[in-house]
């Protein structure tokens, strides 16, 4: 029997910490470590955080090295959006080129260490390392894209991805949606984009398991029994729709009991792209929300937090590329209301396994929330048929079965 060979695996990431995009890659590595015990695992990241630990955890090498502190705060998310980043594209390309020398010493650094991991593959996460990788690859070094948001929506970093795009033996999207947007901007060859869907680590998100005190963690009197708890369990990206949530529950009668929880914190560095919690805690002052939402900022065991909920809320306003936390409240066995867009709409079947609304729409939002508060039985009967439906569909054991075949073909060949 023939046996295939061993591969080295070199993750590239652009921050240490834990949101969506790096679960979902610590969730990726975990299943290659499983399936493939005998194949090295390897991560660079330019800050210490939580990710280095966990990434250690599973069994992969990791080396912080730090961004320059100009490069760390640049970021395209949002650019020429009323509600993302104000610095503008001038802005934006300024601070770019102000941050060239420190960025080519980053480059000369992430060469070095690349080379002394001699990987067979290098797979980068996150738009600042698809563009900074491939300038500090050696030649002839397969590289695989992991897209997991719009690169339509990145006007400077799509432009410089574009330039390199001859480098990239392949992109991985996490939705047909994200895989569309990027064949429709670059052009990408069919046999090239492959879709992967993100898949969760079941035993830990599941219905029965820690909770939290959320209204201690909020600093809150705790809520009367009967009292329907719902969550936003979120990123502080201004596109994740913390204010059309805290509209929405405004819009509900005060007859109906129920709790909002308003879960996270800012997690990144780029200028200009989240809320701050001190933001929202006004918003919801103004809409007469102080005594019936809380902040319990965030939290390092989502799967926890969840639990905690009756009801969890997605609630972005622009195209999702994946919505992840959809599935994780679904694993969790919690009655789900998710944004029907993007990605996000691969992922339920609606009014079956999770209510949808229309995205931005407060008041479509509100009367999912009405519904559910109401129903006990439709919220029992949505978790359940949620929890069948991940298991189905996103268990991270399938991740390694599509990844590795991937790596495997671009390991066998020169990048195109």
């Amino acid at each position: 029997m023939i046996t295939s060979p061993p591969l080295t695996i070199l993750f590239l990431n652009p921050n240490g910490q834990c949101g969506g995009a790096e679960r979902s890659l610590l969730d990726l590595m975990a299943s290659i470590c499983a399936a493939r015990p005998d194949w090295t695992l390897q991560l660079i990241v330019s800050e210490d955080g939580p990710l280095v630990a966990s990434a250690r955890a599973i069994g992969s090498a990791t080396t912080v090295i730090p961004f320059p502190a100009a490069l760390s705060m640049i970021g395209d998310a949002g650019v020429g959006s009323p509600t993302g980043s104000s610095i503008g594209r001038l802005g934006l390309l300024t601070r770019l080129l102000m941050a060239i020398p420190e960025t080519g010493a980053y480059i000369l650094r992430l060469r070095s260490a690349i080379s002394a991991a001699a990987p067979h593959v290098v797979h980068t996460n996150g738009f600042k390392m698809h563009v900074l990788g491939p300038w500090a690859m050696p030649c002839g070094l397969p590289l695989v894209w992991n897209i997991r948001d719009y690169v339509s929506t990145r006007p400077v970093m799509s432009r410089l991805m574009r330039a390199q795009a001859a480098r990239c033996s392949a992109a991985v999207t996490n939705s047909e949606s994200v895989a569309n947007d990027l064949r429709a901007v670059f052009g990408v060859r069919q046999r090239r984009v492959f879709t992967v869907h993100n898949a969760i680590d079941l035993e830990q998100f599941c219905p029965k398991g820690d909770t939290f005190d959320l209204d201690g963690m909020a600093k809150m009197s705790r809520s009367e029994n009967g009292v329907v708890r719902v969550g936003l369990v979120a990123a502080m990206a201004r596109w994740k729709g913390h204010e059309v949530f805290l509209k929405a529950l405004s819009m509900l009668p005060n007859t109906i009991p129920f709790r909002g929880y308003v879960i996270g914190g800012p997690l990144y560095r780029t200028a200009g792209s989240q809320y701050q919690l001190d933001e929202l805690r006004q918003a919801a002052v103004q809409l007469g929300l102080s005594d019936r939402v809380g902040f319990p900022g965030f939290v390092s065991d989502p799967a926890a937090a969840m639990r905690s909920l009756d009801i969890v809320v997605h609630a972005s306003t622009k195209p999702e590329p994946f919505g992840r936390v959809i599935v994780e409240g679904m694993a969790c066995g919690r009655a789900v209301v998710a944004s029907l867009i993007g990605g996000a709409s691969e992922v339920v079947s609606e009014g079956v396994d999770a209510l949808g609304h229309r995205p931005g729409d407060a008041a479509s939002l509100a009367c999912c929330l009405g519904a559910l508060i109401a129903n006990p039985s439709l919220r029992a009967s949505l978790g359940k048929a949620g929890r069948n439906s991940v298991e189905h569909r996103f268990d991270r054991v399938l991740l390694a079965k599509k990844f590795v075949p991937i790596y495997r073909e671009v390991a066998s060949r020169l990048s195109i």
